[in-house]
């Protein structure tokens, strides 16, 4: 039997994306195609969404929904079963999906994404569908909309991606939301006095699944929890952490048209010249020294604060470092100084470059992701399939991905790259001290990245994970005839 999934998200991969959870998004349909499940994904109808729709249908007509006209529109790109939720006053501008050109959040987030959380929960009902997934707190407000919308109730999941993002919004939208009086309570919507997104749907959705199983755990914490951390251990029965796969197409050093060289682990040799085109992109004298490279958010969160630290020494323990991202407009700068001031040793590009990105797995020899804390992490793992072995911090889902070059495991020829627990400057360059020590003895290093390269992080058993909780859930729900199509006012 097919299982009918809507999932709904504000980004998705290859139409837009700000991070991992596009990727997640992305790889979702395909990888749970062969389980039986029929995914069809809503998004908002970005300009580079709607660019990329070559034909459409028009599903329904909102004159009004949250007070803005909206379509729904049907259609496919980039071989994805798309529902498109096109409302030009919240979507047509400038800029990205959470922020004007500035940097600066859009001040009707709110509504952007409370809009999409109601029609996904309309479109729920209709009768098409036989579960809902949501991602994150931009989608949140669907099964909280499904909660409070009458029958028939179908099931809902909701991922956290990063509980660190809430999705908090003054209690003076909540007259707008459409939500009855009573659904601004503790066990409602209500989160410290305002309105909490994210918190709605971890109250009202049938099962809440993190990225990684560790993440699962630490969130019931508070150092983790980010204040739900109370609710989370309420539903701790609900509770269960998938890690995420890659897509192991995209990310193939055997076939990537990024690389210089195409390679794999019995040909690792010819990450040389991938090394080579590291070096010319970023300005990098030509060295066998240890190149350790850097592809995040540079923000506080991922330790880039740490990292920009000790770069210079890094660079006096013999070690290089090349970085690519972008983030806070404090740490940007002191990369950028740290480059100048040691040129030929460090270079930095500011900004989102995915052919770079690919580029750099496959040609440095690690990759530093100091993580204060990380729900699952994808770019340690195209790091291992890459041969790009990961020095990361013990938290979330760089646990539970890297086993850590300890002497068991480097005699049991397990080792597939560096945990450190403390996210300080001494642990850092301790963690860095060690890679460097390691990559000394060629033999070693290779056996590691050997390791790292057999892993498999595709999505075949997240998928089957996934799918094993849909039929769950779909099996327990109660079934009832598909409501009346909704008015297309509220």
């Amino acid at each position: 039997m097919t299982i009918r999934v809507l999932s709904v998200a504000s980004e998705i991969f290859p139409l837009v994306k700000t991070g991992g959870l596009a990727d997640v998004v992305g790889a979702l349909p395909a990888a749970l195609a062969p389980y039986g499940v029929r995914l069809t994904t809503m998004v908002p109808g970005y300009p580079e969404v709607m660019r990329a729709l070559r034909k459409t249908r028009l599903v329904h007509h909102y004159p009004s929904l949250l007070g803005v006209e909206a379509r729904l529109l049907g259609g496919a790109a980039g071989g994805l079963d798309l529902l498109i939720l096109d409302a030009p006053r919240l979507s047509s501008r400038d800029g990205g999906p959470y922020a004007d050109p500035s940097g600066t959040q859009w001040p009707d987030n709110w509504l952007r994404f409370a809009a999409l959380g109601r029609a996904a929960a309309d479109c729920a009902r209709g009768g098409e569908f036989d579960l809902l997934h949501a991602h994150d707190w931009q989608a949140a407000m669907a099964p909280a909309y499904l909660r409070y919308g009458g029958s028939p109730r179908v099931p809902s999941v909701v991922t956290i991606h990063n509980v660190a993002f809430p999705g908090r919004f003054p209690a003076e939208i909540f007259p707008s939301l459409g939500l009855p009086p009573e659904a601004f309570s503790i066990e409602g919507v209500e989160y410290y006095g305002g309105v909490g997104f994210l918190k709605a749907g971890l109250q009202a959705a049938d099962a809440i699944t993190t990225v990684s199983p560790t993440y699962a755990e630490q969130i019931r914490t508070p150092e983790f929890g980010m204040g739900l951390e109370g609710l989370i251990e309420a539903r701790r029965d609900r509770v269960v952490g998938i890690v995420n796969g890659i897509d192991t197409e995209t990310w193939d050093p055997a076939a990537d048209p990024h690389l210089a060289s195409i390679f794999d682990a019995t040909t690792l040799e010819l990450r040389q010249e991938n090394r080579r085109a590291v070096e010319q992109t970023l300005g990098l004298d030509r060295s066998d020294a240890p190149l350790f490279c850097v592809v995040s958010r540079l923000t506080s969160q991922k330790g880039m604060d740490v990292l920009a630290a000790v770069a210079g020494d890094l660079v006096a323990m013999g070690g290089r470092l090349a970085v690519l991202g972008s983030g806070d407009p404090k740490l940007e700068p002191r990369f950028a100084a740290a480059a100048a001031r040691h040129k030929g040793r460090i270079g930095v590009k500011i900004g989102y470059d995915e052919a770079l990105s690919h580029l750099l797995q496959g040609g440095a020899d690690a990759i530093l992701i100091p993580s204060r804390f990380e729900p699952c992490g994808l770019t340690q793992m195209y790091g291992l399939r890459y041969g790009c072995v990961p020095v990361g911090s013990r938290t979330g889902g760089l646990a539970d991905t890297i086993i850590d070059a300890n002497e068991a495991a480097l005699a049991a020829r397990v080792a597939t790259g560096f945990l450190f627990d403390e996210v300080t400057e001494e642990g850092l360059i301790r963690a860095v001290k060690r890679a460097i020590a390691l990559f000394a003895d060629r033999e070693a290093w290779r056996s590691m990245q050997e390791q790292g390269m057999k892993a498999d992080f595709s999505w075949k058993r997240s998928g089957r994970c996934y799918a094993e909780l849909y039929q769950h859930l779909t099996e327990i729900a109660p079934r009832s005839k598909p409501a009346a199509k909704r008015s297309a006012s509220d």
